[in-house]
């Protein structure tokens, strides 16, 4: 049976509560929802489009570490606070990606930590 092992890189934002950046198990990493914070720990702007490209650049980082890539995800969850910002939202986040893009859901959401407009999370495989 595989064990839960943790992921962690200085090129992502630290956790800021209980949680791992990123835990793998068997063949499957599975990040935390990504804030759009750099590796400093500071928001990454108040643009939406911004911080979109800084929460997908923190998952690339995350998956790397694991020993995968971001061509490897197979679901994503986003969680946006307008969704009248999710055209910006969808195009920045499929420059990271592509076809056959992974399987995906968007949520509104009343807010998120530290007042950011987006939060990303991934399921990635390892091969």
């Amino acid at each position: 049976m595989s064990s839960l092992k943790e992921i962690a890189t200085d090129k992502a934002a630290a956790a800021i509560g209980a949680y791992s950046q990123a835990i793998s198990i068997g063949d499957l990493v599975f990040t935390s929802g990504q804030l759009p914070l750099t590796p400093e720990g500071q928001m990454a702007g108040d643009d939406v489009g911004e911080q979109t490209k800084q929460s997908m650049t923190n998952i690339k980082n995350i998956l790397e570490a694991a020993g995968t890539g971001i061509d490897r995800v197979v679901k994503c969850t986003i969680f946006i606070t307008k969704m009248s910002d999710f055209p910006t939202v969808n195009e920045v986040y499929q420059s990271f990606l592509s076809e056959p893009f992974p399987a995906r859901s968007t949520v509104a959401v009343a807010e998120l930590p530290k007042g950011a407009k987006v939060e990303i999370e991934a399921v990635a495989r390892v091969e």
